[in-house]
């Protein structure tokens, strides 16, 4: 299993990867829309014998009304079903929250399920103060700090790119 950057040579492999692992093509659309409208971004691949088999987004977040929050979003992953809970999400989230880091920014949120991602250190990120756009319960509102302390002082709303409004 390979894990690298997303190349634009990807793009359609990466959308047919989302259309096949989710019910609608709407998370397919959301990678394209983000991919034109984030400013920074994270977008890594799965590999396996040269095949896409899955595929992870981070995009910049916006924090207590401050743009340059220095928090990204997870969001969208998927992989494709027949290579499901064999550790590919694993590694493409361990990748992204790295590449995250070494990008600089300092925090990763996501929406996602409580089973899965404390794995990685997640909290619910009422813990941090923070606050989800979206009407959600606690538990599925993550946060996760790559620095230490980076979240102390932040608190508020986390809204997202204005292209999930699409979904």
């Amino acid at each position: 299993m390979q894990i690298r950057t997303e190349q634009p040579a990807d793009r359609q492999a990466v959308f047919a990867l989302h259309t096949e692992a989710f019910p609608t093509d709407a998370e397919a659309r959301l990678v394209d829309l983000l991919r034109d409208s984030a400013a920074d971004f994270v977008s890594l691949v799965a590999l396996h014998h040269e095949q896409i088999v899955g595929h992870i987004l981070f995009t910049p977040v916006s924090a207590d009304g401050d743009a340059d929050s220095g928090i990204a979003g997870l969001a969208p992953m998927a992989v494709l079903p027949e290579r499901q809970r064999v550790g590919i999400g694993k590694q493409l989230v361990e990748s992204g929250l790295k590449d995250c880091a070494d990008a600089g920014y300092g925090a990763v949120v996501v929406l996602g399920h409580p089973e899965y991602y404390p794995r990685f250190g997640f909290v619910p990120a009422s813990q941090f103060g923070l606050a989800c756009e979206y009407d959600v319960p606690d538990e599925v509102f993550m946060a996760l700090e790559l620095r230490p302390d980076f979240l102390a002082g932040i608190n508020g709303e986390v809204r997202y790119d204005k292209a999930f409004a699409s979904l």
